[in-house]
């Protein structure tokens, strides 16, 4: 029957030339042939002829060692070429308004954002305020993609920029939020950093998200420096929680209990920054007329003290 017969037949021929392990000549002949209707012999035919012949042969390329400068292992999660030109504030400002005029879903408003925020990271104090004055506006459904973009800048730049905006009070509560926890997150905090954020836990208006943003970001500075009890900076912010604490965290009223227990948590974020406090934390934990939520905070903020400090404190004075 006509189903039995091969509508579509091809064939390809190929002969190759081979001198010393290397490949001379290649010529290749390919036939396709059609038959549209078989029991009455008509279609078509197509030939294709192709031929590849070795002209030269390069000479090795010596490797040259000065190339391994700048060859090394590493990561390449999130890692991006480093700019080696200088940014300017006025490039950056003009990405901002690239990001405001691409589409909100698109690949090309990702790669815009994560530029935005590489070029943030080559900015001085000066030039970033600089470009808030020209770029805090708003795009399109209430978007301000510099304030999304800091707190992924993590300099000390950003940081201080980032404690301008939380005191001026020009950044919407939940953008402050989201400030804060990003301090948590810096991978080299500063002594810059956290002297900069110090005076922001006497404010009355202080958040719980201050307390532990700020207090994470002492802990992650004194995980990396020796002796960090000794820097002005983490002791300025130990002496504000340890006047919250008083000489042995007396309760006044209940809003008071509450700012106890935040400002105990907060104690036991800082870890080994605290370690001056512990006489304080032990008399918080021993007197028995003292809330219970009370001490067992006071006992909990022991957490990332060292030994040395939890007994010396826990012994009779």
């Amino acid at each position: 029957s006509q189903s039995d017969q091969q509508i579509l037949s091809s064939q390809l021929e190929c002969v190759q030339s081979i001198k010393d392990g290397v490949l001379e000549e290649a010529k290749c002949t390919e036939s396709d042939r059609v038959r549209l209707f078989p029991q009455q012999g008509s279609g078509a035919e197509t030939q294709t002829q192709s031929a590849l012949k070795l002209l030269q042969v390069e000479t090795e390329t010596l490797y040259n060692k000065g190339y391994s400068e700048d060859l090394y292992v590493t990561n390449i999660l999130y890692e991006r070429e480093v700019t080696k030109r200088e940014v300017t504030g006025g490039e950056v400002t003009e990405l901002v308004w690239k990001l405001c005029l691409a589409h909100s879903a698109s690949y090309e408003t990702a790669e815009l954002f994560m530029t935005l925020v590489f070029e943030l990271r080559h900015l001085s104090l000066e030039a970033l305020r600089a470009l808030w004055q020209r770029s805090s506006f708003k795009c399109r459904d209430n978007w301000q993609p510099l304030i999304d973009a800091l707190p992924s800048c993590a300099t000390e730049a950003c940081v201080v920029l980032m404690k301008d905006l939380i005191a001026s009070g020009e950044v919407e509560e939940d953008k402050v939020e989201y400030f804060f926890w990003s301090f948590t997150f810096i991978p080299n905090p500063t002594s810059g950093m956290i002297e900069s954020l110090a005076p922001l836990l006497k404010s009355p208006r202080a958040s719980q998200s201050c307390f532990l943003g700020v207090t994470a970001l002492v802990h992650r500075f004194c995980s990396a420096h020796s002796s960090c009890d000794g820097v002005p900076a983490v002791q300025s912010v130990m002496r504000t929680l340890g006047k919250f604490l008083g000489g042995n965290c007396t309760v006044q009223d209940s809003e008071h209990l509450s700012k106890l227990q935040l400002v105990l948590k907060a104690i036991g974020n800082a870890g080994l920054a605290a370690a001056a406090l512990a006489p304080a934390l032990s008399s918080c934990a021993a007197l028995k007329s003292h809330p219970m939520g009370i001490r067992l905070a006071a006992i909990q903020a022991f957490r990332r003290l060292p030994c040395s400090a939890r007994v010396s404190a826990s012994l009779p004075q």
